[in-house]
């Protein structure tokens, strides 16, 4: 959550500081800012909403050093006075920051009575606190930036500047992500490295509790006691093209398109010349050392961790367990002899999930990242990571990396099984069922005018629906309600088909929308029996069936698949029912109220 870019040495630095927040805004866009250095001159421009609204008052706004900020609202509501860039009593320091700091309100009263506050952000008493060491303690500003530092308990990716030496940033993270590209003959800070991929391709990583002095020629990076520490650059495998929308109204929309491309990605990342399914096999000791494998995970990559359940279980005798990273993080539950942690993260920057690995990394607990993003913490703290090949996903709605989520999974309960000499597992053809998939996907994305037009009619104005379905049809019903709620504001809940005559049937009234999801030859009558019940009872039902199990009058079809990977397929046409009713309401298809990308608070 918000987005944190700045440059150190360009002329072009108000272009610079703009075009990466335009790549940031998925990370938060309540509000953005930029504070510009150019000769004795300096620039404060702030503005509420998107970064277009920032843009159109940065007109003569020159220089060559700046700092930059999207937000994502966490102290105060999105104002101007509460965005950031924040600046110290005097003016003299300026600030950006992503992340919560616990202590503020301690900060606030031990050291900073008699200052005058602006807005409501922690972020503006961290400036005012470094400030203070600086200008009435006498401290240099490293010394005041550590002092403070040393204080300040909580997330924070901090970027700050001394108006006093433009030719300089102070840079210090915990638990927030923050890089630095380096530049030809100028460098730059960065929540993500697609903001400023237009610029380079070299990165920098910084760990947690380091502090980095960044100038035009140089980067100095040090822990806060001052010990230098040595950091090699590394190439980050983005284009523009990557993170585009190209022809596309939404990047929502790019990424549904995308997905039947991702499923052929993760067949070459994970098969050798011979088709033959190929893990690290360092992961797959780990699966087979371990008696319960524990799933945590969060919002779309939590449903994901349930539609692959099933299969894991069945193709590595393993049982697997499911958890709220938010959840675990501060209430571990009784654990087995020997667990095994998964932790599924599009970003790999999940606080929530970082909070439990740090706490398994404590108890000697063996973990695993399955992320879209290499490099990432989450990724750098587990023991081992699979990777998605997804590309970049910047629509808040997460489509392609849910299906990559089950897709990765899928390869890893193969390879697991196979080692294990399990029967399932060496029958089941991931390769060629996962091109089954593809296929699945085109003809379903081909289908659109069809989705369209049942949407329109039974989404457009209605306050609440619901999604059912059993087995694994649930699973997806639960992602497909996220989806609805989230980007049309649509109250909408996913449930076991069979659950809602045990109390939730009561909310079904006349019109009330449901969507149904069969795919089980053994469960679907049994939905079916469900769809009756609440036809009866006014409900307008839309089905969505594979082949094996539909019916005449079902609304959408889909190619039947292999049942470990429905929840690819049948997520689907749900995707778009989402995007299509988000766009019948008028709604922003790309960037819904309250909500970010990549969730980066606890």
């Amino acid at each position: 959550m918000c987005g944190i870019v700045g440059v150190v040495g360009n002329t072009n630095a108000t272009d610079i500081l703009i075009q990466g927040l335009e790549k940031l805004e998925y990370r938060g866009y309540d509000s953005a800012g930029i504070f510009v250095l150019g000769g004795a001159e300096s620039h404060l421009v702030k503005a509420v909403g998107r970064i277009a609204e920032l843009s159109a008052k940065t007109a003569g706004v020159e220089g060559a050093t700046g700092i930059g900020h999207t937000r994502w609202a966490t102290h105060g509501k999105p104002t101007e006075d509460n965005a950031h860039p924040h600046r110290s009593e005097t003016g003299r320091f300026v600030l950006v920051h992503n992340g919560v700091i616990e202590n503020y309100l301690e900060i606030k009263e031990e050291y900073l009575a008699g200052h005058h506050f602006k807005g409501q952000t922690d972020t503006e008493i961290a400036v005012h606190l470094i400030g203070k060491f600086a200008e009435e303690d006498g401290l240099s500003v490293l010394e005041a930036f550590k002092k403070a530092l040393h204080i300040i308990r909580g997330s924070y990716a901090f970027a700050l500047i001394d108006s006093e030496n433009p030719d300089v940033i102070y840079v210090a993270k915990n638990k927030s992500p923050l890089l630095i590209g380096l530049g030809d003959g100028y460098n730059m800070v960065c929540s993500d490295a697609m903001a400023m991929i237009r610029e380079t391709n070299q990165y920098m990583e910084i760990h947690d509790q380091e502090l980095v002095i960044v100038k035009a020629d140089s980067v100095q990076v040090q822990d806060y006691d001052g010990n230098r520490r040595e950091r090699a650059s590394y190439t980050a495998e983005l284009d523009l093209s990557d993170i585009g929308k190209g022809t596309y109204p939404y990047y929502m929309l790019k990424e549904i398109d995308e997905q039947p491309t991702v499923m052929r990605k993760l067949i070459q990342a994970y098969t050798d010349e011979a088709g033959q399914v190929v893990v690290d096999p360092a992961i797959i000791k780990a699966v087979q050392d371990a008696d319960r494998i524990y799933i945590l995970a969060a919002g779309t990559s939590y449903h994901a961790g349930f539609a692959s359940k099933k299969m894991l279980e069945e193709l590595t005798d393993t049982p697997v367990e499911l958890g709220i990273s938010s959840e675990w993080g501060y209430g571990m539950p009784l654990l087995s002899q020997k667990p095994l942690f998964i932790f599924i993260s599009q970003s790999g920057e999940t606080a929530d999930s970082r909070q439990v690995l740090v706490k398994a990394n404590e108890m000697g607990i063996p973990s695993l990242t399955v992320t879209n993003v290499p490099g990432s913490t989450l990724s750098r703290e587990a023991n081992h990571t699979m990777l998605l090949h997804a590309g970049p996903e910047i629509a808040v709605a997460s489509t392609k990396a849910y299906t990559a989520q089950i897709a990765a999974l899928a390869f890893l309960a193969k390879a697991v099984g196979e080692a294990n000499g399990n029967a399932k597992a060496q029958a089941f053809d991931l390769v060629h069922e996962l091109s089954i998939v593809a296929q699945s996907i085109e003809s379903t994305l081909s289908e659109k005018e069809l989705i369209d037009s049942k949407v329109r009619d039974l989404l457009e104005t209605t306050r609440n629906a619901f999604y059912i379905g059993r087995g694994q049809d649930y699973y997806v019903a639960m992602e497909a309600s996220l989806k609805l709620k989230e980007i049309s504001y649509i109250q909408c809940e996913g449930f076991a088909a069979g659950e809602l005559k045990h109390g939730t049937i009561a909310l079904i009234e006349d019109g009330t929308p449901v969507l149904a999801l069969l795919s089980d030859s053994v469960l679907a009558n049994h939905t079916r029996g469900n769809i009756q019940e609440v036809a009866a009872r006014g409900a307008k039902v839309l089905t969505i069936a594979e082949e094996n199990v539909a019916k005449d009058t079902d609304d959408i079809v889909l190619t039947t698949v292999h049942p470990y990977l429905s929840p690819i397929s049948m997520v689907v046409p749900t995707q778009l029912i989402a995007y299509f009713a988000t766009l019948h309401r008028g709604l922003d298809v790309d960037k819904p109220r309250n909500l970010a990308k990549s969730v980066t608070v606890e």
